[in-house]
């Protein structure tokens, strides 16, 4: 039985509800006999509806059954193993010259497309820079951006000049810190959460990258320049017409290996409406 782009098994359908209860744009729902899907343009392809099914008795074409892994498949790591696993994540700022391999670093990326976004609506790429005078242009040109912004004045970028010094004069990369790759997340200029789904999937990727033996860190510089559209960056990565550069991040094989877990600020809770005081 197809009821718009939601097949429904009946001879396993137990008219249960969950697919109905789960649909985040509510379009699905419990009819006289089966589950029906309403206004099937506004299905956000989340997949819900098939995941939650206990019986396995829909699909959805817009995210097939058949793309579905089994969940029990996926053992759940106990609360301490990840707390540790979390808390290890440090981001590396000396790398080896070790170039790392394509098939790896698309092993890596594609855990990326998994992270959350809005509405499901994901629709990020990712451009991979590891050619070495690609990267060395583009710390050039991050340094001259940084340069005009401090001599520019502005109060926040005044730590920067000390950056382009260190560059200039003493040779230090202190844009890509000698990461061998650079990794852009790319998006289309109207998508307004593209920032914070980049954001999100590198989060994935940063988490991801250890139990590859690699290392990362966010390329705040490289995203300030390419954010603020300055076109000798965009020229040199050849940035698409309509595309934004809403993320970047440094990956590589670690140099060196952190022996501690450290610490942060206490955590700082407020519940219900807060300090009254």
């Amino acid at each position: 039985m197809v009821l718009s782009i939601l097949t429904v098994d009946q001879s396993k359908c137990t008219k249960c509800g969950l697919c109905a209860e789960v649909c985040p744009p509510r379009i699905i729902e419990l009819g006289a006999n089966w589950p029906e899907m309403t206004l099937a343009e506004r299905c956000i392809a989340c997949g819900h509806c098939v995941a939650i099914c206990p019986q396995a008795a829909l699909d959805n074409e817009k995210n097939p059954l058949a793309n579905q892994l089994p969940l029990e498949k996926f053992p759940v790591i106990d609360s301490d193993t990840a707390y540790k696993f979390l808390r290890s994540r440090r981001s590396v700022r000396m790398y080896k010259k070790e170039p790392v391999d394509h098939d790896t670093m698309l092993k890596l990326l594609d855990i990326a497309r998994f992270a959350e976004t809005a509405g499901n609506s994901q629709g990020l790429s990712y451009q991979v820079i590891d050619d070495p005078e690609m990267l060395q242009e583009i710390i050039k040109v991050t340094i001259d951006f940084l340069d005009r912004e401090y001599k520019a004045g502005h109060s926040w970028a005044q730590r920067y000049g000390r950056y382009v010094d260190m560059y200039r004069k003493e040779k230090r990369d202190t844009v890509l810190r000698g990461a061998p790759t650079l990794v852009l997340a790319l998006a289309n200029e109207e998508l307004m959460t593209a920032w914070d789904s980049a954001r999100l999937s590198f989060a994935y990727v940063e988490l991801f990258a250890t139990t590859l033996g690699l290392g990362t860190v966010w390329g705040g510089y490289v995203e300030l320049c390419a954010s603020s559209k300055y076109q000798p960056f965009l020229d040199i990565i050849n940035l698409p017409a309509g595309k934004k550069v809403c993320g970047a991040l440094m990956v590589g094989y670690p140099k060196i290996k952190y022996q501690r877990l450290v610490d942060r600020n206490p955590l700082q809770v407020t519940w219900g409406r807060g300090d009254q005081q």
